[in-house]
């Protein structure tokens, strides 16, 4: 429901990695140049394969559409060369039945860690430039890059390249929220709807946040916050796994709760108590929730398969496809930056280097060419209930207005105000 500005929040979280990598772990100082042709690179959905130091673009069987060896471009050839002639990813099946994480390869689905795919490629890069072999273990490094600049002290320790620039600077890397948004939420609230706000952010991150984008009184706006609830192990773990906690200053008890017994501010927890409490709120034995997020990985899939939740996946590449973003009549067009202009694209956009979100050319045997979904186009037909652009595409309408939904039959219907340029010329060329 949150808006930040991509093309600077992008830009300091691949600065925030690189610096870690150049200064503390002695890679070159290449890694921290970028050029706007760089930025095309960036492209939600990749798959690292960490045994081959290859980037991967799946389709909806696994088969690999395009892939990168570091950013080269590999040729059709090179691509059945390493995944033979059906082009068959090996640990698709793990990946698409799980989500869960390997050491064997790594999958980019959110904008919070998307630069780490540019970055993970020049790696690759400067390790071919320096002769040294590609294996798994310039991984380690990506994931200490990671994690010394958003593990959970980071922000109160003012440690890392990361949240002290966002503390010290909020305005240019969050955008507030649009009176529409900030209106359908307050007329959810009028409606009694019971309002959650559930993310994996630490709490003091997130008050930050959420006071720029919303307002100092955001707080009003929401029935249960649940911070640092590292998704997507809240829907998927047990409540002994991971008990709800208590928060004082910021400060988890080391206690975990046993239950939810009302509404309030917490952190970490699980699915199946803030279930209860929904029940107890609602006063009904199987409350209906309707889940907003943008990760395939911790929201949809997770939501849709443990929680049995309605899943509305925000999708920002519809609007790189010529889905308008808001609604026409709300008159507020895209925010532009001037390091849009000048450097990056923004993610949402359509990268020259992978092609659409959505669609792409798959090859046979033969080398005969078809359009096919990509893996993540298949995602969100298969997890999600429908998806949008942004909050604000629906912000306006009335809240008993009644969506298209996904359906075998009809599978593109749950794309908001409507499906993207690539799958409409899809649908008619096979029509």
């Amino acid at each position: 429901m949150c808006v930040s500005t991509p093309v600077y929040i992008m830009f300091l979280i691949y600065e925030s990695f690189a610096r870690y990598l150049v200064e503390c772990k002695g890679y070159d100082e290449d890694l921290l140049n970028l050029t706007a042709a760089d930025w095309d690179f960036c492209f939600k959905g990749l798959v690292v394969d960490l045994e081959e130091g290859n980037l991967l673009k799946l389709a909806e069987d696994g088969a690999v559409l395009r892939a990168t060896h570091g950013t080269r471009n590999l040729s059709s050839e090179e691509i059945v060369q390493r995944y033979g002639p059906g082009r068959e990813w090996r640990h698709f099946s793990n990946l698409n039945s799980t989500f869960t994480r390997s050491a064997k390869y790594y999958f980019y689905d959110n904008y919070f860690d998307l630069p780490g795919a540019l970055l993970c490629a020049r790696v690759v890069d400067m390790l071919n430039k320096r002769g040294s072999e590609v294996t798994a273990d310039f991984w380690k490094d990506m994931v200490s890059a990671i994690d010394h600049n958003y593990n959970t002290s980071a922000f109160r320790d003012n440690s890392g390249w990361y949240f002290p620039r966002v503390k010290r600077e909020p305005g240019r890397f969050l955008q507030p929220c649009s009176a529409s948004v900030l209106r359908w939420l307050r007329n959810l609230k009028q409606k009694n709807k019971i309002l959650l706000l559930i993310t994996s952010s630490h709490s003091d991150y997130c008050r930050l946040v959420c006071q720029h984008i919303l307002g100092k009184d955001f707080e009003e706006l929401f029935d249960v916050i649940i911070t640092n609830a590292l998704k997507p192990g809240f829907f998927s773990l047990i409540p002994q796994q991971r008990p709800f906690r208590t928060l004082l200053n910021d400060v988890e008890d080391l206690e975990g709760l046993p239950g939810l017994e009302k509404p309030g501010w917490y952190s970490q927890g699980n699915w199946p108590h803030l279930h209860e409490l929904l029940k107890k709120m609602t006063g009904k034995s199987q409350p209906r929730v309707v889940y907003f997020g943008d990760s395939m990985r911790s929201d949809m899939f997770p939501a849709f398969s443990f929680g049995k939740w309605e899943t509305v996946m925000i999708v920002e590449e519809m609007e790189g496809e010529g889905v308008a973003r808001s609604n026409p009549a709300s008159n507020q067009g895209p925010v532009k930056s001037k390091l849009q202009d000048e450097l990056m694209k923004t993610p949402s956009a359509v990268s020259h280097q992978w092609g659409s979100y959505f669609v792409d050319v798959q090859r046979n045997k033969s080398e005969e060419e078809s359009p096919q979904l990509t893996w993540c186009c298949h995602c969100i037909h298969t997890y999600s209930t429908m998806a949008i652009p942004s909050i604000e595409a629906i912000a306006d309408l009335p809240l008993d207005y009644q969506f298209p939904r996904f359906s075998r039959d009809n599978p593109t219907a749950g794309y908001y105000p409507r499906p993207p340029d690539s799958l409409l010329k899809r649908e008619q060329d096979l029509s």
